[in-house]
């Protein structure tokens, strides 16, 4: 009998995503977490000269040439016994759908926060996500070694913003030139910081040895600022961190390597392993021995060579095998995997084996789509992966009309890796696409030029916004639909949507019709 049973690995799994605002170091940060687990031996790419700039986890050449993170890729790595599942979410708001759905396969997460800068819009944006689905906080409060707010303001800003107890697990001696390094309260122990980013020996904190770190001015302030903090914040509550209440919060510097080790031990300490998670008809235990899992990315032509179509499934329970038959709830077709595949960004590497927490890429032709559940057998789908109603509408123009085929795979192909909803008009021949922002539409066009050779522009004006619209009388519909054709389309799974020329038009006519019901959210799968 082996040791290895879906409890006893899921036990040691941390599936966890990074938060932050662009430009707080979030993608340093990963290189960093990266290096530790040995995923890759060369940190510092990211101050590295032409190609070998590009950090590892951006692969699409929007990213390259922009240096942001749209699409979510998945790395894995070990680190001190743990299997370690990073998920890299865009650090764009453009993209707070796909954020949103990687954030449902993750357990927990790193909130990187300017220690200038503070809370920035995004990630307040991207903590409501997470405070919808109670996900514990680790915060990281990067870049000291440049001039920084007081920490303590920091810490009401977050208290005061998101609502969340703050619980200093290090305190910062200084900033920017004069950043010494930081007290590590739970080994009371100072950690200093050397200006290569190479770590001085942690000295205690009531040691002789402090005396020739610091001045007797920094030493004084320390003290002062330890006896404060010990007295007002709130000691570390494990229980607190897990139902999503209180944050611990750590000080350093992603670029120069200083407290990243802390953070990746800190959720190999205190970070979930995989839960329980909901489906449509009961509860679904990690330890469980059947295989379940559910998609919440899907990603075509990572391999320019090869058209092909990877779906990232979030294993929830049971031993996966290589080569095992599983049955995705979209199709129902049951389908054999022979080349599961983990990732380090666009290197990957087919698997054997995956258990609960796991995220494995699952190459396919199309039939895996966002939303659906894959199992041994039973029926059943794994509920909130919702679509979002757009928030810009346009209409697609093709260069030229004779390829209007070609553009029908391409946006089909796209809305089903998520990167647009596509909604085809009851009336007349036009495509249209809903994005959350306006960089969503840049990508759209480089990627249907690039992948597909088809030149497109995007028109605005006609529409302004679109809804899902059911009722729970067919013939109710089908009489609403019928008094507006001029304003009905379908998106990609064929369901009715109603295209509102403004937000006026939309709540008039929803006034108007009550036995409809108009929805800014639809459930995938």
């Amino acid at each position: 009998m082996s040791d290895h049973t879906p409890a006893s690995e899921a036990a040691k799994r941390r599936t966890f995503a990074i938060i932050s605002h662009p430009d707080a170091g979030k993608t340093t940060l990963t290189e960093h977490l990266l290096l530790k687990g040995g995923a890759i031996h060369l940190a510092g790419e990211v101050k590295a000269k032409g190609e070998r700039r590009r950090a590892r986890s951006d692969w699409m050449k929007i990213e390259q040439e922009r240096g942001i993170s749209v699409t979510t890729a998945v790395m894995t790595f070990q680190f001190e016994g743990n299997t370690f599942n990073l998920l890299d979410t865009p650090g764009h708001e453009d993209f707070s759908e796909d954020t949103y759905r990687t954030l449902t396969a993750a357990d927990s997460a790193v909130m990187v926060i300017d220690a200038a800068k503070g809370i920035e819009a995004q990630t307040l944006k991207l903590f409501e996500v997470c405070r919808l689905r109670d996900i514990p906080i680790v915060t990281f409060v990067n870049k000291m070694d440049r001039e920084a707010r007081d920490p303590m303001e920091t810490l009401d800003e977050i208290a005061d913003k998101l609502q969340l107890e703050t619980t200093p697990m290090m305190w910062p001696v200084g900033m920017g030139q004069n950043f010494r390094g930081v007290a590590d309260l739970d080994s009371d122990s100072f950690l200093p910081f050397a200006k290569l980013g190479e770590h001085g020996a942690a000295t205690p904190l009531n040691g002789n040895t402090l005396t020739t770190l610091l001045s007797a001015e920094e030493k004084a302030k320390l003290d002062e600022d330890l006896e404060f903090v010990r007295g007002v914040c709130t000691p570390f509550d494990l229980q607190s961190y897990l139902e999503g209440h209180q944050t611990p919060v750590y000080f350093g510097s992603a670029l120069k390597d200083f407290s990243v080790e802390q953070v990746l031990r800190a959720l190999g300490k205190y970070a979930p392993p995989p839960k329980a998670l909901k489906a449509d008809k009961r509860m679904v235990e990690p330890e469980e021995d059947k295989v379940t899992g559910f998609v919440f990315k899907v990603q075509a032509n990572m391999d320019p060579n090869h058209r092909d179509r990877v779906a990232f499934m979030r294993m929830v329970s049971g031993h996966f095998k290589r080569g095992m038959k599983l049955k995705p709830s979209g199709s129902g077709k049951v389908m054999s995997v022979h080349n599961p595949v983990l990732f380090f960004a666009s290197d990957r590497e087919i698997v054997d084996e995956a258990w609960p927490g796991d995220v494995m890429g699952i190459p396919n032709h199309g039939t895996l789509r966002v939303g659906d559940t894959l199992t041994e057998g039973e029926d059943l789908v794994f509920t909130g992966i919702p679509n979002f109603a757009p928030e810009i509408l346009r209409r697609v123009r093709l260069a030229d009309p004779l390829k209007a085929k070609h553009l029908q795979r391409a946006l089909e192909s796209l809305a089903e890796e998520g990167v647009t909803q596509v909604f085809k008009p009851t009336l007349g021949s036009a495509w249209f696409v809903g994005v959350v922002g306006q960089l969503q539409l840049d990508v759209l066009a480089q990627r249907i030029a690039t992948e597909y050779g088809l030149q497109v522009s995007f028109e605005g004006g006609l529409f302004e916004t679109a809804r899902w619209v059911k009722a729970e009388d067919p013939a109710e519909l089908r009489k609403f639909m019928d008094a507006h054709k001029g304003n009905m389309a379908e998106d990609r799974d064929g369901a009715p949507v109603f295209l509102a020329k403004s937000g006026w038009e939309l709540s008039y006519t929803a006034g108007k019709f009550p036995a409809v019901q108009f929805t800014a959210t639809k459930e995938r799968g």
